[in-house]
């Protein structure tokens, strides 16, 4: 993907480096298969239905953030992409913890990222 739209953005101070993107995701995306699996392979005897729907749901958002933010320069759209992602998530982790505390507890790294990347996708709609 093609960086230079992005390099040409005004930043806010606190923006992370580029590289810090990669490694923090890789761990996000571990993290978050792990709470998955444990969810799903659970012996708790309640319905899985919805927390594997929340899921995808959260994660078609989070798969859809990148083209629309780096792919289209729709930063507004990617804004409320990120913002739908968040609600999906409230609602996995929410539905996860009934089946598997510890499903649900994995996923609030994930949360806390996506609030500090939601925040900076506001600014950056803001300052550009």
């Amino acid at each position: 993907m093609n960086l230079d739209w992005y390099k040409t953005l005004n930043k806010p101070p606190y923006n992370p480096p580029s590289w810090v993107f990669k490694p923090v995701w890789m761990v996000l995306y571990l993290m978050m298969a792990v709470s998955f699996f444990i969810m799903l392979f659970s012996t708790q005897e309640k319905s899985k239905t919805l927390p594997i729907l929340f899921f995808f749901i959260q994660l078609g958002f989070n798969f859809s953030w990148t083209p629309v933010f780096f792919g289209m320069h729709k930063m507004k759209l990617g804004f409320v992409i990120i913002l739908l992602t968040i609600f999906f998530l409230l609602l996995t982790i929410v539905s996860f913890y009934p089946i598997s505390k510890m499903a649900s507890i994995l996923l609030i790294p994930y949360l806390l990222w996506l609030l500090y990347a939601g925040f900076l996708n506001y600014q950056l709609v803001k300052l550009n």
